[in-house]
């Protein structure tokens, strides 16, 4: 049976896959039709356009720090800080809160909500 906890746990696997720059690990983690919802940008659907966006989006594993993480039912909320390198490889610091669905223990579904700090 999966439990909140069981969840934030595979999160937090996921999440060191992408700071060893595993991103196939990651993906592992994540149901075939995941869904990525960056909240105002763009919507990725699938396991192979997540693989797309996070071969160019992440050249580099990015360097991330989570703040709070709260898990309830079939959720996991992910509240911190990214930083991933621009184009010139300069260090661009974001906030986000990352609201994961689960299904059958896999990441299917994420809203994230991402801004640059003022």
């Amino acid at each position: 049976m999966q439990t909140p906890a069981n969840n934030k746990a595979v999160l937090e696997k996921a999440n060191a896959a992408i700071t060893r720059g595993d991103y196939e690990g990651f993906l592992s983690f994540c149901t075939e039709d995941t869904t990525w919802t960056f909240v105002g940008e763009q919507t990725l659907k699938g396991k192979e356009a997540v693989r797309r966006y996070m071969a160019t989006a992440y050249k580099e594993p990015p360097k991330f720090t989570v703040t709070n993480l709260i898990a309830e039912g079939e959720f996991v909320t992910a509240l911190g800080h990214i930083t991933i390198k621009d184009e010139d490889g300069g260090e661009v610091l974001y906030l986000y809160c990352d609201v994961w669905e689960f299904r059958e223990g896999k990441m299917a579904e994420l809203k994230a909500f991402v801004i640059r700090p003022a």
